[in-house]
């Protein structure tokens, strides 16, 4: 039996792993990690307990007359946040694979194509021409008009450049927008499951996250009725995100329609449409943009990028579109945090932009393939028993209910207690790397990736089926 000492790449985590070979020396029957260590690599590493305002801390270093204390105090605002556990999660599974286990990661939310051709080439254009010094704070007038042609081509709403606003990524143009908008006490009213990164940026605006849950059989939408006997005069920012991360739900016009009559009773609600997955989208499901909704433009803040659709996520840009109000308040913050956004990255969006409708044939080609891999899985995990599906209408995740497999105790393993056990479980087992639904506020559920070949989920598959055999339902589903 080999050992290998093993540093996460995060920095989060530190595990000692024993490795048993399999009998075919190419790959591994099981990964033994000790219930310590596994706490360590998934439950203690992402999740942390709740701190006091205030932590006294400090450690002495040594000189050669006196010792001195320094303090390592850290921010109460820093230690409300919870570090991101899908980040955490696909770096140690990168970090295991790196150290030679057979891992099949499907944690991360990140198209597994190349950036299409004439982007990239776009990109090296720019770097050959020189084109690689700081741009203006809000992005290139150049990228900033073809963003406003693409919104109003698009999805049927009009901007000017100056009600544009392009970040490193659109996670940046998110947290800006919180920071702008929300106050200490504010509520941002969020439905669940959501992206892991919404509440904690609440909180880092010294904002409360107010949860509202959904359910798997209405596919994870919002209810307008629940959402109405929430709102408050606390009530400052609603976050949509359609298609959604981690269901894959696609909000269809009619509820949205519903949610704006709602919003519009209330004076202080601005909306967030997080719209990073519009062009994942799978037929006869369709795309609306929130703003354009009657009435809606002047309290919509629409983030977008090129992550995903152009597969795009290291060129690291996206952008935010909004009323100028709002828009040069998130401005301000981002030229005191990062200014501009990467000259090379813009060429290379210009380009992305210039594909053609909702990216022309190079997205297409990547949603085709998205929706064969989304139709295997649905079929292969609808054939087992204990799981309950609901088929998502864009994106590339699967959020699927393993709740029915809880309950179970395991030999040398111990009781599968929710979804982070179970992942924890999966990876020892049958080595698949996915995300607890307790990460999205939704501990019934694990989100599996699609954005892997389909031989990969195939393999996956099998495994995960290998390995929840001894996993007898506890319930009937």
């Amino acid at each position: 039996m080999a050992a290998y000492s093993l540093q996460a790449s995060s920095g989060i985590a530190s595990m000692h792993i024993q490795l048993k070979p399999h009998s075919d020396s190419q790959s591994f029957n099981s990964l033994a990690l000790s219930s310590q260590l596994q706490r360590v690599f998934l439950k203690s590493s992402v999740k942390t307990r709740k701190v006091k305002e205030r932590i006294s801390a400090s450690v002495k270093t040594q000189s050669s007359s006196d010792t001195m204390k320094v303090d390592i105090t850290l921010s109460p605002r820093v230690n409300s946040v919870k570090p991101s556990k899908t980040v955490a999660i696909t770096d140690q599974a990168t970090a295991l694979v790196q150290a030679g286990f057979s891992v099949i990661r499907l944690a991360a939310g990140e198209p597994d194509f190349d950036t299409p051709a004439t982007i990239a080439e776009a990109g090296i254009i720019a770097i050959r021409e020189g084109y690689t010094r700081y741009t203006p704070n809000a992005g290139t007038l150049e990228l900033r008009s073809a963003i406003c042609h693409k919104l109003k081509e698009e999805n049927g709403i009009s901007y000017t450049p100056d009600q544009i606003l392009v970040s490193n990524g659109a996670k940046q143009s998110i947290l800006q927008a919180v920071l702008a908008v929300c106050s200490p006490g504010d509520e941002v009213i969020i439905p669940a499951p959501f992206w892991v990164s919404y509440p904690e940026m609440a909180r880092l605006a010294d904002a409360t996250p107010l949860i509202l849950p959904t359910s798997i059989s209405e596919n994870f939408l919002l209810d307008p009725k629940l959402l109405e006997s929430k709102l408050s005069e606390k009530s400052r920012l609603l976050i949509l995100c359609s298609p959604s991360n981690p269901t894959g739900s696609v909000y269809p016009r009619k509820l949205l329609e519903e949610i704006a009559q709602i919003v519009a009773h209330h004076p202080r609600l601005l909306v967030m449409s997080d719209e990073i997955y519009e062009h994942i989208i799978y037929a006869p499901a369709t795309h609306t943009s929130f703003a354009s909704l009657p009435g809606m433009w002047d309290r919509t803040l629409t983030v977008n990028g090129f992550s995903k659709a152009f597969a795009m996520t290291g060129w690291r840009l996206g952008y935010l579109a909004g009323p100028e109000h709002f828009v040069a308040a998130c401005g301000k913050i981002q030229s005191q945090f990062t200014s501009g956004a990467s000259s090379i990255s813009q060429k290379a969006a210009v380009a992305a932009l210039g594909l053609g409708y909702a990216g022309g044939e190079a997205v297409s080609t990547m949603v085709k393939a998205f929706r064969e891999r989304r139709d295997f899985l649905v079929k292969s995990f609808g054939e087992m028993g204990g799981v309950k599906i609901s088929e998502p209408q864009g994106a590339f995740y699967l959020f699927l209910d393993f709740s029915s497999y809880y309950g179970k105790e395991i030999d040398g393993f111990g009781v599968i207690d929710g979804s982070e056990s179970l992942c924890r479980y999966l990876l020892d087992e049958a080595q698949v790397a996915l995300v607890p639904g307790d990460a999205f506020g939704d501990d019934t559920c694990i989100r599996i990736s699609y954005a892997a070949s389909l031989s990969t989920l195939q393999a996956a598959v099998e495994r995960i089926k290998k390995a929840l055999i001894s996993l007898t339902p506890a319930v009937p589903a």
